[in-house]
């Protein structure tokens, strides 16, 4: 008896601690509510921020390029499902080989570049270019690379919150290679555990874990412009000692006996690895051509939005959204993707997500995010431009109004790898035409004929012309390098 007292008294107590978060949010949505109004002119307004993602974090910041992460929503009592992170690489430069404890899925938003992972225990390396989406998985070692000859590489990913690490954890990374700066994860042994494990000297060991200290993203080249780094160096030998190099580095103890199942595990894995710088060694050493030709081992391709028709496409703009069906990949995550383009002055009607949070990214232009409370008054109406990340919660109606002066496009990723199925509130394929009648007329207080008469007003559908409530020409500084 004593024991389910205690139950109930813990589920109690826990249902009192949510209700109090609950009602301290809701009084922050209220606050903003209460004092809302324009402030010098900018269309923003006590409170807006909810929706707008703003706490951002550089986690790698090298002279060959940086990643700033730009954290979820999320507070004492719930947890951001992604983060959004921002990439960018100079030309000829590369992310050393790492894994994460979050799974990834990058979208490029410019350039071009090379990824390799580890997918099912063989390497896979794919070449991408602009528009391409590619997941990489949770602890899956890989590494990536700006192809390019004269341009930088621009990635948005999205970042699954980190499940080891607590609950504000933004992600950690684990660094295969790396010296004094980044510290490869190989550091943390002893140097007498890891010669063994290497079947090398205890002097290589520490050669092996000293020499690297231009950061996570190193340049691959040699110019006027940047001192030779280990890499560099590295790509510089003749193909024979490279090999020589390679195998030394990591070269895999012979066993005379049998392995346990364990020691067996471990050895695949280090041959994995093995193989990725193997490969990493031929790719750089091969003619500028065989570098940009086709991808090898056996995995998941890329998925290429640019390269598909529109979902949606009318004169004022398209939409296109990306699920499990399209790219399986997705699937494991369950994470969808989304691209809409509107032209100057339209607008995507107002809808509601019935099936996910989702997260956007401003890829072009300017515009305005509305988004509406449960209650029927306005949650936020801020200008957003290039750079910015807003969220949206799964069943706030909302809309995105592009500004006057030029296209409006915008990026993101949703909470479900499922067909979304947006429920448009207004427009010729709206739930205002499907529902009509005269209870639904009567719930407005109208005649059939006066609510007909309006909701036929309307003979666009999903992006619609809205020069009168298109923001002005103004615009607001760039957030993010994308």
């Amino acid at each position: 008896m004593m024991g389910k007292r205690r139950v109930v008294l813990a589920v109690a107590l826990l249902a009192l601690v949510v209700a109090v978060a609950g009602y301290e949010d809701e009084e922050r949505w209220s606050r903003g509510r209460r004092h809302g109004g324009d402030e010098g002119g900018t269309g923003r307004r006590e409170g807006d921020d909810w929706f707008l993602l703003q706490e951002s974090k550089h986690v790698v910041t090298t002279d060959a390029g940086s990643m700033k992460v730009v954290k979820g929503f999320g507070g004492k009592f719930m947890q951001s499902p992604m983060h959004i992170g921002f990439i960018t690489m100079e030309p000829k430069s590369m992310f050393i080989p790492q894994y994460l404890d979050s799974s990834v899925i990058l979208f490029v938003r410019r350039g071009e570049a090379r990824v390799g992972n580890i997918y099912k225990d063989e390497l896979v390396e794919r070449k991408l270019k602009t528009g391409d989406i590619y997941r990489i998985g949770a602890g899956s070692a890989f590494y990536l690379i700006n192809t390019a000859e004269g341009q930088r590489l621009h990635i948005i990913c999205s970042i699954a919150t980190s499940q080891s690490l607590g609950h504000h954890a933004l992600f950690q990374s684990f660094y295969i290679a790396g010296g004094t700066y980044p510290t490869s994860v190989l550091a943390g042994f002893d140097h007498l555990t890891l010669s063994t494990a290497l079947n090398v000297t205890e002097e290589e060991v520490g050669e092996m874990l000293t020499r690297q200290d231009n950061g996570p993203i190193v340049y691959l080249s040699n110019t006027t412009e940047h001192s030779p780094s280990l890499w560099s160096k590295f790509l510089d030998m003749e193909h024979d000692h490279k090999t020589a190099q390679m195998k030394r580095i990591v070269r895999i103890r012979a066993a005379d006996d049998s392995h346990s199942d364990s020691d067996s595990q471990q050895q695949q894995s280090t041959w994995s690895f093995r193989k990725m710088l193997v490969s990493f060694m031929e790719w750089t050493d091969k003619k500028k051509g065989s570098r940009e030709g086709a991808t090898t081992g056996k995995g998941p391709d890329a998925y290429n939005l640019y390269g598909r028709d529109p979902d949606f496409k009318n004169d004022y703009g398209w939409s296109m959204a990306l699920d499990e069906k399209d790219y399986s990949p997705l699937s494991h995550d369950d994470i969808g993707v989304y691209l809409v383009n509107l032209t100057a002055g339209s607008m995507m009607a107002p809808h509601i997500n019935p099936m996910a949070i989702e997260y956007g990214i401003v890829l072009r232009g300017a515009g305005t995010i509305q988004v509406v409370y449960p209650n029927g008054s306005l949650a936020m109406n801020a200008k957003v431009s290039e750079g910015e990340v807003f969220w949206i919660p799964r069943f706030f109606p909302f809309c995105q109004i592009a500004s006057r002066t030029g296209p409006f496009e915008f990026f993101g990723f949703t909470t479900s790898a499922r067909k979304n199925w947006p429920q448009f509130l207004v427009g010729a394929n709206s739930l205002l035409q499907t529902m009509r009648g005269p209870a639904f007329a009567a719930a407005f207080g109208l005649t059939q004929e006066r609510m007909d008469a309006i909701i036929d007003s309307q003979r666009e559908s999903t992006i619609l012309p809205s020069a009168t409530v298109a923001p002005p020409d103004e615009a607001r500084p760039v957030k993010a390098d994308i």
